[in-house]
């Protein structure tokens, strides 16, 4: 008797291990859609439906425990970014057409998923992001015949969002000084210390300056939206987007003190500042505002269209 109780158990654990998966693949039915090829991490090509990729996009790009509305945001900007990559197939083709990092859009496997959630929190999590991307199934953004660049960033802070003229070198008429609608406009605050030789050094600088002074720190210009776009560091003006870059700085919203042979620098925000603010949409979705209302937005001026089904 001991033996079939025991046996009983197993099976029944079994089941209970086995059955979700069994259930979520049944759901996974080839959708029709677009297929979309992902160069992964060991150089090899991989291919997922459009809306299957789309899930370990949103996973991999916005917090899962965000609202729902947001999530569906993020999936829509990231469907049109991953449409528009499949439109503009470069020549020669280079055989895949997004990679698994934010140099088109970050991306995590299912075992990536696993690992970062759990057992639990897997089947909570992604179920609650497929629900986001199956909403809004082949669902993107156009204004004037083609798709846009939605860009995208994970905070404005306590200013408006950037135009991207202003940041990088060319206009959208969707992309505009916006409102970030944060609640929490101190939400990232970050401190960073440099002597000034670590300074020399990370700036290239020909020698070490021999003083810190509030002279050696000079705001050249600003963006409309008031951050810094052009400073000047020891005498040579900079890029506010070269210092990110070069200093490990979390965004181009700046402020400094500076003291005796080192400069303190503070960044309010985070990312570059162009397009939807997820923190932002997240604060709005708690409102009551829907992902429609979001998208408009942070992309005045853009329409929401729905993708044809086509394989590729």
């Amino acid at each position: 008797m001991k033996k079939e109780w025991l046996l009983i158990i197993v099976l029944s654990v079994c089941i209970a291990a086995i059955l979700p998966w069994t259930v979520l693949r049944w759901h996974q039915k080839p959708s029709g859609d677009y297929q979309i090829r992902i160069l992964m991490p060991d150089g090899t090509v991989s291919k997922l439906s459009l809306e299957e990729y789309l899930i370990g996009v949103v996973a991999a790009e916005m917090p899962a425990e965000f609202e729902l509305e947001a999530l569906k945001a993020q999936a829509v900007a990231a469907r049109t970014y991953a449409a528009k990559r499949l439109s503009q197939v470069p020549l020669p083709d280079p055989g895949y057409d997004v990679d698994t990092t934010v140099k088109t859009q970050a991306w995590h496997s299912n075992k990536q998923l696993r690992s970062k959630w759990g057992f639990v929190g897997y089947w909570r999590y992604r179920t609650r992001i497929a629900k986001a991307v199956e909403s809004t199934r082949g669902q993107v953004l156009v204004a004037n015949g083609e798709y846009i660049d939605a860009f995208f960033h994970s905070s404005s802070g306590r200013k408006p969002t950037e135009r991207p003229e202003e940041v990088w070198s060319e206009a959208r008429s969707y992309l505009q000084n916006v409102a970030s609608g944060e609640e929490n406009p101190e939400r990232f605050v970050k401190k960073i210390t440099f002597s000034v030789q670590e300074l020399a050094q990370k700036l290239s600088l020909p020698q070490v300056p021999t003083a810190s002074g509030s002279a050696d720190v000079k705001v050249i210009s600003r963006t409309a939206a008031g951050r810094v776009r052009t400073l000047a560091l020891f005498g040579r003006p900079y890029a506010a987007t070269q210092l990110r870059t070069l200093l490990g700085l979390a965004s181009t919203d700046i402020e400094w003190s500076v003291a005796p042979g080192q400069i303190t620098f503070t960044t309010y925000g985070n990312g570059h500042a162009v397009g939807m603010s997820q923190y932002g949409a997240n604060d709005l979705a708690r409102k009551g505002q829907g992902y429609e209302e979001i998208l408009a937005h942070f992309y005045p001026g853009t329409k929401i269209l729905t993708l044809a089904k086509q394989a590729r």
